[in-house]
């Protein structure tokens, strides 16, 4: 990410995936935007955005620590009935992003969360499809994991673009149009299929304390 002097921070003060950083010249701040599969954890003064279809991010803060970070999911669909075997690529996302909260100094029991994506851009006329089970599984784990929801702007058909202010916890939030442009659909289908045909190594994943 770029401070207001186009410099990259060090590797104490962010860390991740995400590769797309720069200086918001609107919002006047150094930010970061996040693909499918990527997170990102830093201190309060970095705008965090991303652009939401099927998939979920959650976006974290522990005000008291001044750490905050999100991240972006996408629940693989492998067509096969095991539920736990694409419930751990949410975990696995989760537990990054947690996991980067608590060694940046956050504390589990100040965290707060906020929720949004999950759109049924298919308009499948049935509750099982890809957007609305990634939804699910974001609401069911934070309620199994006990942690702080404050908000959440989830299902409904529509893409979303979020810009998250990690400073006072604010989210912006618009909604967008597939008309001509399938840029989302087609980046989830591919990150869908990458995910799918992953080898599966049947390790446990150590959640956090």
């Amino acid at each position: 990410m770029l401070d207001d002097h186009g410099n990259r921070p060090s590797s104490a003060e962010i860390v991740g995936m995400a590769q797309t950083y720069y200086y918001d010249g609107h919002f006047k701040r150094p930010a970061v935007k996040l693909l499918p599969g990527e997170y990102v954890v830093g201190r309060h003064d970095e705008l965090m955005c991303t652009v939401l279809g099927s998939c979920v991010s959650a976006c974290m803060r522990d005000p008291v620590a001044g750490v905050s970070g999100m991240n972006h999911f996408l629940l693989p669909s492998t067509g096969r009935a095991e539920e736990d075997l694409t419930a751990r690529y949410g975990v696995h996302a989760m537990e990054l992003l947690i996991n980067g909260l608590l060694r940046a100094g956050a504390k589990r029991q100040r965290i707060e969360v906020k929720l949004f994506g999950g759109a049924n851009l298919m308009h499948s006329r049935t509750d099982d499809n890809v957007g609305h089970n990634n939804a699910r599984f974001a609401l069911a784990f934070m309620k199994q994991e006990g942690l702080g929801l404050v908000s959440q702007d989830l299902f409904g058909h529509e893409p979303r673009k979020i810009w998250y202010f990690p400073d006072t916890g604010r989210v912006m939030l618009r909604r967008l149009r597939l008309t001509r442009n399938d840029t989302i659909i087609r980046r989830e289908v591919d990150y869908s299929r990458r995910l799918a045909t992953r080898p599966d190594t049947g390790g446990e994943v150590d959640l956090f304390d």
